[in-house]
């Protein structure tokens, strides 16, 4: 069976990007995908200060909900971060979670398949939907796509119910999710995860 770890990055239980998390478990749950959610959004998250500690640890310095988060990320096939919009960006916990999470975890994330969903009252989506892409496309995970950009709108809790086109966006997500990851996995039995060359950083000033 697939797994999904979802983090939510709304400081709102019970807010919009709840409301699209929800229906992306429901569907996950119709296609036997286990889910976890993980709301971190009001949490007390620092940012990373470059100390190095987690290249020789494997895990970081700050021992909070990141590495618990770390574990939960290793054992799943499929990640989704989900957050409200901020002035055309992710809540700045968010960030600072993925981050740190995205740095400190010594796993190899290849193949792994990424999905971000963006919530917002009406404009910043695909700025932050960019946002947030680009921690997977940095880690070798397959971005999932659906019928639009993964987004929802609603400004006031409860309103993205009425946004019939963002619920149906997220249906499609965990749909096309759940087939991603299941032919990467035959894919990995036939074919083997693609090999990766040593690591050749370059610099701009020798």
């Amino acid at each position: 069976m697939s797994k999904v770890l979802i983090i939510n990055g709304s400081p709102r239980k019970n807010g919009n990007t709840s409301i699209a998390i929800d229906e992306l478990v429901k569907t996950f749950n119709e296609l036997s995908v286990e889910t976890e959610v993980i709301q971190i959004g009001s949490d007390a998250i620092r940012g990373c200060i470059a100390c190095g500690v987690c290249c020789d640890s494997g895990k970081c310095v700050f021992d909070d909900g990141v590495n618990e988060a770390s574990d939960k990320f290793a054992e799943a096939d499929g990640l989704i971060v989900a957050s409200p919009v901020y002035y055309a960006s992710a809540n700045a916990t968010l960030i600072a979670f993925l981050d740190r999470l995205f740095y400190s975890s010594p796993f190899d994330k290849t193949m792994k398949v990424g999905a971000s969903v963006v919530v917002a009252r009406r404009g910043g989506c695909s700025a932050t939907f960019d946002e947030l892409n680009k921690y997977f496309t940095i880690s070798g995970m397959p971005v999932c796509s659906s019928q639009y950009w993964n987004m929802v709108h609603g400004r006031t809790p409860g309103d993205a119910l009425r946004d019939e086109e963002g619920l149906q966006t997220m249906r499609t997500l965990a749909r096309n999710m759940t087939f991603l990851m299941n032919s990467i996995e035959l894919g990995k039995e036939k074919f083997k995860i693609p090999k990766r060359e040593p690591w050749t950083p370059t610099h701009f000033i020798d």
